[in-house]
């Protein structure tokens, strides 16, 4: 069995695990800042990178000590998220890995974090069995940067379908809701108010989704400034846009039509490419709304689908840990100790 220290800083989310074989979580801590942002409406950089200073060394220790390894050298490797992402935040968890490598004499796994968001669903959680090894598999990634339809042949073996052309579907989300009075982080904000209010009494575009040029392709900045001439509209009107019934209502709305989107989208690739699974993931993927018309859409279809547990869909380095397993695998660990890992802001999954 190979056990995998990971390490996960890439944005606000302090977090480190230990994984085995990939697919087993042995700890999967995560400390995170939302609180320290929520004031800013969104992740304030310098802010984030100091905190994972303060937070590192403790959130290593307690995954370690909750999968009950004892020292660093104990486990087979370790693994660090190294892009894409905020350069101030991957630093602290690249430099906080090459020390724990080089002190420990331990091969040292760069892994991109778009291919963390992929592999956490093959890790097994309660009631979750995890991806079958079964391709080609289509893979959407949803999150707050990034929104991306991704064939994926075999293990490591990528080709990207389509991507945002503008906003991501997470940052739309965070960029409404504040539009509406509904606070940070936007998702799940907007999920709560919209709970139990039906779509439909506003009316919003599904953006690109008769587009045969993109048909592939995602674009949420239409859709967002739609909503912002809705509410100029409202104000105009004499009606408060921020009024709980109405912001509800507009939230309803604005999360049905982009969970829309990225179901049909996603049905349309599955369709065309003939894949034997689908996997969704990325911070979006908690979203109810997806969840729910995703499982509905693919189950007609006869298509199997995967979603991470709730607390593998945000940042977090037990998918990291498990990204790192299947990139050693080809080569194996002894490939993988030159501590020269640099960091990327941006960083293409391959």
């Amino acid at each position: 069995m190979t056990h995998i220290l990971a390490i996960e800083t890439s944005c606000d989310e302090t977090a480190a695990a230990v994984v085995v074989d990939g697919r087993q979580a042995l700890s999967n801590r995560v400390a995170s800042q939302i609180e320290m942002h929520r004031r800013f409406g969104g992740v304030f950089p310098e802010v984030a990178s100091r905190q994972h200073v303060l937070a590192i060394q403790t959130v290593i220790r307690d995954a370690l000590d909750e999968a009950g390894v004892v020292r660093v050298a104990d486990v087979d490797a370790i693994a660090v998220t190294h892009g894409p992402g905020l350069a101030g935040s991957l630093l602290v968890g690249v430099n906080a890995a090459k020390g724990l490598a080089f002190a420990a004499g331990l091969p040292l796994i760069p892994v991109n974090h778009l291919e963390g968001h992929i592999y956490s669903n093959w890790i097994e959680a309660a009631g979750n069995p995890g991806a079958a090894d079964d391709f080609p598999v289509l893979v959407l990634i949803v999150s707050g940067g990034h929104t991306e339809l991704v064939l994926m042949t075999g293990h490591g073996e990528y080709r990207l379908l389509g991507s945002t052309l503008d906003d991501a579907a997470g940052e739309a989300f965070d960029k409404v809701a504040r539009l509406l009075g509904l606070g940070y982080p936007g998702g799940p904000a907007i999920q709560k108010a919209a709970t139990g209010v039906a779509p439909g009494r506003f009316s919003l575009p599904r953006p690109l989704m008769q587009s045969r040029e993109h048909r592939f392709n995602f674009s949420y900045s239409g859709l967002k400034t739609a909503v912002l001439n809705l509410t100029r509209q409202l104000e105009r009107d004499g009606i408060d846009p921020t009024d709980p019934a109405t912001a509800a209502a507009i939230g309803a709305e604005f999360q049905a039509a982009a969970v829309e989107v990225l179901v049909e989208k996603s049905a349309d690739a599955a369709l065309e490419f003939g894949v034997r699974q689908v996997c969704i993931c990325g911070g979006v993927s908690a979203n109810r709304a997806l969840r729910l018309a995703a499982q509905e859409r693919f189950a007609g279809l006869g298509i199997p689908l995967r979603i991470p547990a709730f607390a593998l869909c945000t940042d977090n380095a037990a998918m990291i840990g498990a990204a790192a397993y299947y990139r050693q695998q080809p080569r194996g660990l002894a490939a993988f100790y030159d501590l020269g890992v640099d960091v990327y802001a941006s960083l293409p999954l391959a």
